[in-house]
């Protein structure tokens, strides 16, 4: 599979700096920086207390605990709370995708090699093939799966008995799971993006691991600007060490840490070079808007897909942007933030419009 087969938001990070898709680089260093055990894991409260009441019970029980769903967007521990979960419970982990899985046979080779107690992740488990997919009812509900021997009318179904197991499934689009496979997960956790004190603290952890000398003003300007999201911290604390190291004597502070992300063009509020470019045509070329998505791409020179999936969904997070049935229209918060004034009238979109969208100001 290609290293591009991916969803546009989830590109690898040699695309955007500010990318929640993870590349070699990424993961490498995500292996070890990973915390092992929940108690190390920052964030995510909710889930994590309700996580380690499943893993508790299931260790106090003896037994397998619920098959477990994560959802939510790239970047935020979805990987790394499942190994996490085969270190509570003292287990092995089996790693796999669901675009890697396209026939029931790849499933089912996966599955019969199972150990008692084993987790088994599946990573974007919405992207599985349909025949994977309806072998996993009976395997997560059975322990069974029916292997077809031959073809046509002399076909055979041989059924294959399942030692008991975990499985932990992760998805980006949790709305794209078929309800049959959804039904079958006996623990769901949704992940938030991270507040910016908690990020911080994800940033100091880091900095100790790789060794890094930073002050607590350099690690909230670096959470500042990470959009939310732990992968990103961590690849801009890596890019703000380097700039420390090569221009400065490789202390972290404020001044250092903005003047690092000013150079690779990640501003004070996370936006980097395609997000600005699409306010920037938005607001200059076609007065705030409204105007269609096809327009806006040509107007900054990309795919259409790239813009709507990869650059407006930040933007619309942060309130910078709406999606209308007119087409995109800017808020007054983005021409705050690119220091301009909106027009009164004339050139696209009128301030009495928005002002009509957004009373709030937003």
């Amino acid at each position: 599979m290609s290293p591009y087969d991916t969803d546009p938001a989830d590109r690898p990070a040699a695309d955007r700096l500010v990318g929640a898709g993870a590349d070699g680089e990424d993961q490498a260093v995500e292996a070890a920086l990973r915390p092992k055990l929940l108690e190390e894991f920052i964030g995510q409260e909710r889930v994590r207390e309700q996580l380690s009441l499943v893993l508790q019970a299931a260790r106090q029980r003896g037994t397998a605990p619920d098959h477990v769903l994560l959802s939510g967007p790239p970047g935020l521990g979805k990987t790394t709370l499942s190994m996490i979960i085969a270190a509570e419970l003292g287990a092995p982990i089996r790693i796999t995708s669901g675009p890697a899985i396209q026939h029931a046979g790849d499933l089912a080779a996966i599955l019969s090699s199972l150990t008692e107690g084993e987790v088994l992740f599946l990573d974007e488990i919405h992207r599985m093939s349909r025949p994977a997919e309806e072998m996993l009812y009976m395997a997560m509900e059975d322990y069974r799966v029916d292997v077809i021997v031959g073809k046509g009318p002399g076909a055979t179904a041989i059924p294959l008995e399942l030692p008991p197991f975990t499985l932990v499934g992760a998805t980006t689009r949790a709305g794209l799971l078929p309800p049959p496979l959804r039904d079958r997960f006996g623990f769901t956790g949704h992940m938030e993006f991270y507040a910016p004190a908690e990020l911080q603290q994800v940033v100091h952890r880091s900095a100790a691991l790789l060794d890094v000398d930073i002050d607590p003003a350099g690690a909230a300007e670096i959470a500042g600007r990470s959009r939310g999201t732990p992968r990103i911290a961590n690849r801009l604390l890596r890019r703000v060490r380097d700039y420390a190291q090569v221009r400065h004597d490789g202390r972290v502070t404020r001044e250092i840490s903005a003047q690092a992300l000013d150079v690779y063009e990640v501003d004070a509020r996370g936006l980097d070079r395609l997000d600005r470019a699409v306010l920037d045509a938005l607001l200059r070329l076609f007065g705030g808007g409204p105007v269609g998505l096809s327009t806006l791409a040509v107007a900054v020179g990309e795919e259409a897909e790239t813009v709507e999936e990869v650059a407006e969904p930040f933007l619309v997070r942060e309130g910078l942007l709406a999606r209308t049935p007119r087409g995109r229209i800017a808020t007054a918060a983005a021409w705050r933030h690119l220091g301009m004034a909106p027009p009164v009238q004339g050139g696209g979109a009128k301030t009495s419009d928005q002002a009509a969208l957004f009373p709030d100001g937003r």
